[in-house]
């Protein structure tokens, strides 16, 4: 790049909005009046002769085309971080205005020097076109740059040389603020005690205008009434910059927390596949064209796999279906980490888990962060998914609001926005789509807490066991739903009601105190349980649900229950007739004389007893299988076999026994184990214990077999 230019040369650079030939440029250096500046102009050297001009005489945005034309343009990005690493161990009581302030400077000299270098060119005349093109905003400068040095000339940078070189590079440090900066009336009034009731005021009630909070100022520290409006606003700008953290915790704790409180990395130390799941459910920010659905999201903490299921309402048995769903697909997890939702901690979802031999672990109220997997899961489904389905309503308020402002313009312009919120989909297809995307796009994506692996790598790489459920009957059974309420129901003489009917079990003695779960699948069957779900008892069937005459189903529910209760009545009567008048009267003695200590009792010999009828329970025990009631074509025989009472380890019969024997013990002044107490005590306040012992009062021996 040349310094003179004659003006064949200027009309070869074809500069904007100049001559483009050689002739214009003699009319415009003679029109500009070039010619009289001696200093800039000289007689051409060799053949042709001519004039030759200083390129300072072309105007500035000339003179920048020019030096973009031949050297390109200047990146201060490389200078500022070169001048940053230079500073970095030099003045550290600067403040940090005066620091970046110093920095600025240093950079644009470097690019300065670079130009000279460059182009070939005098340091004086690359000053002028570095400065020429700078306050142009031709040059690539970062923003920070710009804001500490607006506007320059040639003599700032001969001057920030001239500091550098016999100063130091902190000289070029400025903070324009230092000397007045905390030394206002309203900062330093009482001894800073206007700022801290600024503080106090706008923590207390944030929409307060400058207007109230000057009023309020003036009122309790007389002395600052002569501060401006203007003085107060920047000083409030000021602490709610400042201490933006300290206001949002004390207005906004939700924000604070998911902002700005330490939470580390939220690791969960798990060490193999199935350790430990998350769920967490969320209304999804789609609408379906049977209303909004709410989804539920279930996470392995080690592979990061998910699990989602699409349900209607939130609900306990939305939990349960996605257990299922989870555990088909990966097996049963160990323990499962859950908020305080009432879906979540409902009775049925705890005895789902206690079934499943599942660990249970609640976050502490308020306190989404230690689930913070599955709520980062939630996020990644409502902003990676939700937006590509039809029928998407925005994230927020204000993303809806946008939304709508969109759909109702289209239809002003007369247009059909397909996006605006239509649905398409109904829940079902939604599923659809929410299995295809966790599967698909979710599982084979790097995860940053798998350090870049996927999901689907991680579960494929594990080696380890995992517990799979092969009886997928006994699941669906514990998924079942249970009656209304609590599911705990007392059968009587018309059977177990259930919603204002009546189902018959005649297997089951009236009194007794029983849980039911429903049959997804027939309205019109239910199946009992003890109370404690541990023993299976047998179903129930409601005859007008089931699509059973009435009348039919309550006569052969009655010849049943007239059949077993014959056959304990034989039993019954006959250990009647074995106990004779003079054995009560030798037990009462006998143990009269005991409680004297007259007499020692030796143990007695026993003998193992069983029958065909106890060992085919016991065989079937293994394998319960349901027996519906005869239909209406079988009522009519009188051959119809009784279904099976299904027994298991201990039943009610065996409870009631081992409750006499210890009372026995009692009364015999033998002392119990705390255990044997406290089952005890908690056994004789309950129905069955009444229910056994008015039997056994009236049947005696016959009603415990």
């Amino acid at each position: 790049m040349r310094d003179w230019l004659s003006a064949q040369n200027l009309a070869s650079l074809a500069l904007p909005g100049l001559p483009a030939s050689e002739r214009g440029w003699r009319d415009y250096a003679e029109r500009e009046g070039w010619l009289a500046r001696k200093d800039k102009v000289r007689a051409r050297q060799g053949r042709g002769g001519g004039l030759e001009f200083h390129i300072d005489l072309l105007p500035p945005a000339t003179l920048a085309a020019y030096v973009a034309k031949h050297v390109g343009a200047v990146d201060l990005k490389a200078e500022c971080f070169a001048s940053l690493e230079t500073s970095a161990a030099q003045d550290a009581q600067l403040t940090l205005p005066a620091a970046e302030s110093r920095d600025a400077r240093l950079a644009l000299l470097a690019a300065a020097d670079r130009l000279a270098r460059d182009g070939n060119l005098s340091r004086t005349t690359a000053d002028r076109l570095f400065v020429a093109r700078y306050n142009l905003a031709k040059i690539d400068v970062e923003t920070w740059v710009l804001l500490a040095c607006p506007k320059i000339s040639p003599r700032s940078l001969r001057r920030w040389r001239s500091l550098k070189s016999y100063q130091g590079i902190s000289r070029l440090g400025v903070d324009k603020g230092a000397a007045r900066r905390g030394k206002g009336a309203l900062e330093s009034g009482e001894q800073g005690k206007v700022r801290a009731f600024l503080l106090a005021a706008i923590a207390k009630q944030p929409h307060l205008t400058s207007d109230h909070l000057k009023a309020l100022c003036e009122d309790r520290f007389p002395s600052i009434k002569g501060v401006s409006l203007r003085s107060l606003q920047r000083l409030r700008a000021k602490i709610e910059r400042e201490d933006k953290v300290l206001l949002t915790k004390a207005t906004n704790p939700d924000a604070f927390k998911s902002k700005y409180r330490l939470t580390g990395s939220n690791s969960h130390p798990v060490s193999r596949l199935n350790e430990l799941w998350q769920i967490d459910a969320s209304p999804a920010d789609v609408m379906c064209v049977d209303g909004r659905h709410s989804v539920y999201l279930c996470v392995d903490i080690f592979s990061r796999r998910l699990i989602v299921y699409v349900s209607k309402t939130p609900r306990a048995e939305a939990v349960a279906l996605l257990i299922r769903r989870a555990i088909l697909a990966w097996g049963v997890p160990e323990r499962v980490h859950t908020d305080n939702g009432s879906d979540f901690t409902a009775k049925s979802t705890q005895r789902l888990f206690a079934a499943l031999g599942i660990e249970v672990e609640l976050s502490r109220p308020f306190q989404p962060q230690e689930k913070g997997h599955v709520e980062r899961a939630v996020r990644t489904f409502q902003h990676d998914l939700a937006p590509l389905i039809a029928g998407f309503i925005g994230h927020n308020v204000a993303d809806r609001k946008v939304i709508e402002e969109r759909r109702a313009f289209s239809q002003r312009l007369g247009l059909d926005d397909a996006g605006a919120m239509k649905p398409q989909y109904a829940g079902a297809e939604l599923q659809a789509i929410c299995d295809e995307w966790a599967a698909g796009r979710y599982a084979n994506r790097p995860h940053s807490g798998l350090n870049g692996a996927t999901p689907f790598q991680i579960a494929a790489a594990f080696d380890g066991v995992v517990r799979r459920i092969d009886d997928l009957r006994a699941l669906d059974l514990l998924l079942a739903p249970i009656a209304g309420g609590d599911g705990t129901r007392i059968v009587t003489k018309k059977g177990v009601r259930i919603d204002h009917s009546y189902y018959l079990a005649p297997n089951v003695m009236p009194e007794t105190r029983v849980f039911v779960r429903m049959d997804p699948e027939d309205l019109g069957r239910a199946w009992l349980f003890s109370e404690d779900g541990a023993e299976f008892l047998g179903e129930a069937i409601c005859p007008e649900l089931a699509g059973i005459d009435p009348k039919a189903a309550v006569m052969e529910a009655r010849a049943q229950q007239k059949r077993l209760l014959e056959e304990s009545a034989a039993q019954l009567r006959a250990d009647m007739r074995q106990i004779k008048p003079r054995d009560m009267v030798d037990v009462i003695v006998r143990k009269a004389a005991k409680e004297a200590g007259k007499l020692v009792e030796f143990p007695k010999r026993h003998e193992s007893y069983t029958t065909a009828g106890l060992e085919a329970a016991g065989e079937a025990a293994g394998n319960v299988q349901a027996s519906p009631l005869p239909n209406s074509n079988q009522f009519n025989d009188a051959k119809s076999e009784v279904a099976p009472v299904h027994q298991l380890p201990e039943t009610r019969q065996q409870r009631f026994r081992r409750a006499r024997e210890l009372e026995a013990r009692l009364e015999n002044n033998e002392r119990l184990s705390n255990e044997e107490a406290l089952w005890l005590g908690g056994y004789q306040v309950g129905a069955e214990y009444h229910a056994m012992k008015e039997m056994f009062e009236e049947f005696g021996e016959a009603a415990l077999r």
